[in-house]
């Protein structure tokens, strides 16, 4: 499981006394904690796998606004943090698909939903979220989808 992994990564990070990953790793172990007693809260059951590789995404991309913020407020030693906590977190999330994959992925799920034309775009989003969580960026491939449905 991937929380196991990163847990394992925490203490082998606390005994090379790298303080950057350790750092990095317990607040993706407070924010998976704190989407657990979400889910808890709504009667759902602790966070999956998937679950687990969108909240990474989120932290991935909350961490490259943050980037862009720095460098316009010409904040190197903030942008270098942010870009090794992208680095520490991006080990965690599977390969990324290609452009030419993901535009195979999207025809694929076109054919199997049977999508036609626009009022499907949702279908083929959710087929390909369901089959390839964490390997594909999701803005971008609506944007792919969109361009091919219309």
């Amino acid at each position: 499981m991937l929380r196991d992994d990163i847990n394992n990564a925490l203490k082998e990070a606390q005994k090379a006394k790298n303080e950057r990953a350790v750092s990095t790793l317990r607040m993706v172990n407070s924010t998976l904690k704190n989407a657990d007693i979400e889910a808890r809260g709504g009667g759902k059951p602790p966070l999956g796998d998937a679950e687990t590789l969108s909240i990474l995404q989120k932290m991935i991309k909350q961490r490259q606004e943050s980037v862009e913020l720095y460098q316009k407020g010409g904040r190197a030693d903030l942008v270098k943090q942010e870009q090794e906590e992208i680095a520490i977190i991006t080990a965690y999330l599977p390969k990324q698909m290609s452009e030419a994959e993901m535009m195979a992925a999207i025809e694929s799920a076109i054919k199997d939903t049977g999508a036609a034309g626009m009022k499907d775009m949702g279908k083929v989003i959710g087929a390909l979220r369901t089959k390839f969580a964490g390997q594909m960026d999701m803005a971008k491939a609506s944007g792919m989808v969109k361009a091919k449905l219309t």
